[in-house]
């Protein structure tokens, strides 16, 4: 399982649970869980949490890396669920987002994960 930290653990859950098509298992104040095919995201409550960098100025713990069949509409229904696009993008094969939290995350081609 990993665990994210949030200031706002129940719009997160339900943020990451439309882009994963993963249940929410738990939510509240405190803390939500999703729950996946054979993993687990859960997400604490942490009053005091500042979003990841990117790129990384020495902030960034990690990122996710998910792999899509079209960049372009992947990244729209993303922002659509709130992400945002950053202005620093790595290339043409990749897209890099930031969930509702500040977390960055990356989208990339399917095609290219041989």
């Amino acid at each position: 399982m990993i665990t994210l930290d949030a200031i706002d653990p129940e719009p997160l859950a339900t943020f990451w649970s439309a882009v994963l098509g993963w249940p929410i298992a738990v939510s509240t104040p405190e803390y939500a869980m999703l729950t996946g095919p054979a993993h687990a995201l859960g997400i604490g409550a942490v009053p005091d949490h500042r979003a990841p960098s990117w790129p990384d100025d020495g902030h960034k713990q990690f990122h996710f890396d998910l792999a899509v069949q079209d960049l372009e509409a992947a990244a729209g229904r993303c922002m659509e669920l709130g992400a945002e696009r950053v202005a620093e993008q790595p290339g043409e094969t990749w897209i890099v987002l930031r969930d509702p939290a500040g977390h960055p995350f990356c989208l990339t081609d399917a095609a290219a994960w041989g």
